[in-house]
């Protein structure tokens, strides 16, 4: 699943969640207007933090792709250097 439609869902859930609370809470409007703002302020820090989550991810994904392409650039410049020895031997 892509870390976009994670997220979309992610949000999507929150605030279906939200208005069902609304709608089935018997409270006075001052109340639910606390209530709506309160579970904004909650769902705009999970979604920070589940963005920051996938974000530290990524850049360990691109960290451990670049050593590996690395590696692998070495062990190619390795044979290449191997083959011109021995092509120079011959």
């Amino acid at each position: 699943m892509s870390a976009g439609k994670f997220l979309a869902g992610f949000i999507v859930g929150g605030a279906i969640g939200a208005i069902a609370g609304v709608l089935l809470a018997p409270k006075s409007g001052e109340e639910t207007r606390q209530m709506i703002a309160d579970g904004a302020k909650d769902a705009l820090k999970r979604a920070d933090e589940t963005v920051k989550e996938i974000q530290s991810k990524a850049d360990d994904v691109v960290s451990d792709m670049q050593k590996k392409g690395d590696e692998i650039k070495e062990k190619l410049q390795n044979l290449i250097n191997q083959q011109k020895d021995a092509k120079q031997e011959a």
